[in-house]
């Protein structure tokens, strides 16, 4: 593989794919972390000498061009973190981005407008992707893959477009799979996982996968409901995936048969309704009312997840433990990122909505030993899938 600080691109355009999908309320920009993540390979990329294409997607628009999926905001944002012009094109192809790609001079960005709003991006079709791999290609001299947050998709600038030009990964990209090989490559014991989120239909292939890998799997979000009705709990409310609860029984044996301590929540704090203003509620896990539902682990829970943690010394994390969002119930959450700072090892804070929160709810970076960028990339790296983007480059 080549890398990124041995490549010669003085003087030369590099195609960029990051991944600056941020969230947006409002049109404006709540967590600015991808952004910030995607400086150290730009400025390296300028630094050499070259100038600079960058591409990458905001949310699913499914190949329409949505405004409230403009790259727009980023752009600026983009140009504030850089302190330099960002040159924002409203457009992923065409006459106008080719001649202003050309006219770049060395140490210029441009940004192209979201490259999900081009239908042959996502294309299950290889000759869409390919058509359009072939023009973002004429774009530039060189690729750096640096968007790990879609290296898991098969999509046109991820996986089709570094097979046309030079190429290496970026900084970030590169730091990632480091990061995510010590999780999988003997990883230092004891090794914990904290899963949480909503769906557990999100997380079933890597729950299996680790289940015979690390000493402690503690379980929470509202995917902890559906293992709480395969025990035959009364669940209320609550979110639940009925259709998964066999499933889920299967995986609870499976931790027996593997030796792994797997923790459930034994406290729930529920709700009458999903509502910030809602009036919480601590019941017992053994307990929740028919016609209340759990939004967020309770402290006992929290308590025994964060004793866990802190006594391994490689720890992963994604998904938070309870609506995070909602200051009511977001303490299950914070309990969980205090303990990842004071793991001794290493602690990984698995991208997504657990980025996220920990920021909401005021940690910074550095407390943690890694944040990702990619909660889908890394899910399915755990599980050992294969990602289209890493084969790419050759990873």
């Amino acid at each position: 593989m080549t890398s990124l600080v041995d490549l010669d691109v003085a003087g030369k355009r590099v195609f960029l794919r990051c991944d600056l999908n941020v969230p947006l309320k409002d049109g404006k920009i709540t967590d600015d972390g991808r952004i910030r993540a995607s400086l150290p390979t730009i400025n390296l990329l300028l630094e050499k000498g070259a100038s600079v294409v960058i591409a990458a997607h905001l949310g699913r628009p499914k190949g329409e061009a949505k405004p409230e999926l403009s790259l727009a905001p980023v752009a600026l944002r983009l140009a504030e973190l850089l302190a330099k012009p960002v040159q924002f094109i409203p457009a992923v192809t065409g006459a106008d981005v080719s001649t202003k790609a050309a006219a770049l001079k060395p140490g210029e960005v441009l940004l192209l407008e979201n490259i999900r709003f081009e239908s042959a991006e996502t294309s299950k079709d290889e000759s869409e992707r390919a058509a359009l791999a072939t023009e973002l290609a004429g774009l530039a001299d060189f690729y750096v893959g640096d968007g790990f947050g879609a290296v898991h998709r098969k999509h046109a600038s991820v996986f089709d477009l570094p097979r046309l030009l030079p190429h290496a990964a970026g900084t970030l990209v590169s730091a990632e799979v480091e990061v995510l090989k010590k999780l999988t490559v003997n990883p230092e014991r004891p090794y914990g996982v904290v899963l949480g989120g909503s769906k557990v239909s999100d997380k079933i292939g890597v729950i299996a996968n680790l289940l015979g890998k690390v000493d402690v799997m503690a379980i929470g979000g509202g995917m902890l409901f559906t293992f709480l009705a395969a025990q035959g709990k009364e669940i209320g409310t609550s979110l639940v995936e009925r259709d998964l609860v066999d499933t889920v029984r299967g995986l609870i044996k499976q931790a027996e048969d593997s030796g792994v301590k797997l923790l459930l929540p034994t406290d729930i704090v529920v709700a009458p309704a999903f509502s910030a203003d809602a009036t919480p509620t601590l019941v017992s896990a053994d307990a929740i009312p028919q016609d209340q539902m759990g939004l967020d682990i309770g402290p006992q829970s929290a308590a025994a997840f964060a004793e866990a943690i802190k006594g391994c010394k490689t720890v992963f994390w994604n998904g938070p433990m309870g609506v995070f969002e909602f200051p009511n119930f977001a303490a299950g959450t914070k309990v969980i990122a205090q303990a990842l700072t004071e793991v001794s090892g290493i602690s990984v804070v698995g991208g997504g909505d657990s980025a996220a929160a920990v920021r909401a709810l005021g940690f910074a970076d550095s407390q943690f030993g890694y944040i990702s960028t990619g909660g889908g990339a890394s899910l399915e790296y755990l599980e050992g899938k294969e990602l289209p983007g890493l084969t790419a480059l050759d990873l």
